[in-house]
C-alpha cells in the first residue's frame, strides 16, 4: 500500500513539473544558453574545463526557470486577460500557485548553489542576477521599454558566464552582453506588437503600445542593427575571433533581415516564426562559429 502511494506521489510530482515546464516553455532556453556557452569559450581562449561548463549550464537553465516562473506567478492576473497568455496554466487553472512558488524557490536555490561551486564572485553576485531576471517581469506596468530591462537579465547569461571561468568581469564580456540585450530589444519588440490591445486594456507598457507597430519595428530594425555593430566590435577586443566568426556575424545579419521581412504593420502573421524560429538559429549559429574560432586558434 505504502508503494502505491509512493507512486502516486511521484506521478503527481511529474505532472506538475510537467505542466510547469511547458508553461515557461523550457526550449526557450536556447535564446540565452548559446551565448553563456560561447562566452565561456572566449573566457577560457579555447575548452572550458568540463566541470565548470556543466556548472555554466545547471545555473543558466536554473536561472531562467526562476526568472520564468516568477513571471508566470505575478503575472497571473493580466496572462487571464489576453488572448493569447489565457491558455498559460496558472490563468487556465491547470496548476495552483502554491507549486509554482515552490519550484520558484527550488530554482533559484539551485542557480545560488550552481554559482558557489564556480567560484566566490559568481556566488556573490548570484542575488543581484537572481534580481535583475525578476524585476523585468514587473516594468511593463511602468514602462515601455520593458524590453531594455528583458534584453538586461538575458545579458546575464554571458557576462555571468565570464565570471564563472575568470573570476571577473571584462570589457569583452560588457560587450558580447550590450549585443545582447539589443538583440533581445528587436525581437521582443516584434513580439509585442502581437499585445498592442491586451496591453492598453490592462495598462501595461511597451513600444509598440507607446509609439504604435510601424514606428516600433522602425525601432526594432535599429535595435539588431546596433547589435550587428557591437558584434563587430568583438573582432577588435578578442585575438580568438577571426574568419569564421565575420562569417557568422554576416550570417546573424542575414538571419536578422530575414527575420524583420516576415512582419510588417499590415503583416503579423509570421511573427511567432520570426521570434522562435529565426533567434534559434541565430544563437546556435553563433555560438557555433565561435566556438570552432576559439578552438581553432
Amino acid at each position: 500500500m505504502r508503494e502505491v502511494f509512493e507512486g502516486l506521489a511521484l506521478h503527481t510530482l511529474f505532472k506538475k513539473l510537467g505542466i510547469i515546464f511547458a508553461d515557461i516553455k523550457f526550449q526557450h532556453t536556447i535564446f540565452a544558453l548559446p551565448f553563456a556557452v560561447m562566452s565561456a569559450f572566449l573566457a577560457a581562449e579555447g575548452f572550458p574545463e568540463t566541470e565548470k561548463l556543466l556548472w555554466i549550464l545547471l545555473a543558466m537553465v536554473a536561472a531562467r526557470s526562476s526568472a520564468m516562473s516568477f513571471n508566470r506567478i505575478v503575472d497571473a492576473r493580466f496572462d487571464a486577460e489576453n488572448p493569447r497568455t489565457e491558455g498559460r496554466a496558472l490563468p487556465a487553472g491547470k496548476i495552483g500557485a502554491g507549486p509554482y512558488i515552490v519550484f520558484l524557490v527550488a530554482s533559484s536555490l539551485i542557480f545560488i548553489f550552481a554559482a558557489a561551486m564556480l567560484n566566490q564572485l559568481a556566488f556573490y553576485l548570484s542575488p543581484v542576477a537572481l534580481g535583475i531576471v525578476f524585476f523585468y517581469s514587473l516594468t511593463k506596468r511602468f514602462t515601455a521599454y520593458s524590453h531594455f530591462y528583458l534584453g538586461l537579465a538575458i545579458s546575464v547569461a554571458p557576462v555571468g558566464a565570464w565570471v564563472a571561468i575568470r573570476e571577473e568581469i571584462s570589457l569583452l564580456s560588457l560587450i558580447l552582453g550590450a549585443a545582447v540585450v539589443f538583440w533581445l530589444v528587436g525581437f521582443d519588440i516584434i513580439y509585442a506588437c502581437l499585445d498592442v490591445e491586451p496591453d492598453t486594456k490592462n495598462k501595461l507598457y511597451s513600444i509598440p503600445q507607446k509609439f504604435g507597430i510601424g514606428r516600433a519595428l522602425s525601432f526594432a530594425k535599429a535595435a539588431h542593427f546596433v547589435m550587428i555593430l557591437l558584434l563587430l566590435a568583438l573582432l577588435f577586443v578578442s585575438p580568438l575571433l577571426g574568419g569564421l566568426y565575420l562569417l557568422a556575424v554576416t550570417m546573424v545579419a542575414g538571419l536578422l533581415w530575414y527575420e524583420h521581412s516576415l512582419v510588417s504593420g499590415r503583416d503579423l502573421s509570421k511573427v511567432n516564426v520570426a521570434f522562435f524560429n529565426v533567434n534559434g538559429w541565430i544563437s546556435l549559429s553563433l555560438m557555433a562559429l565561435v566556438i570552432v574560432d576559439c578552438v581553432w586558434v
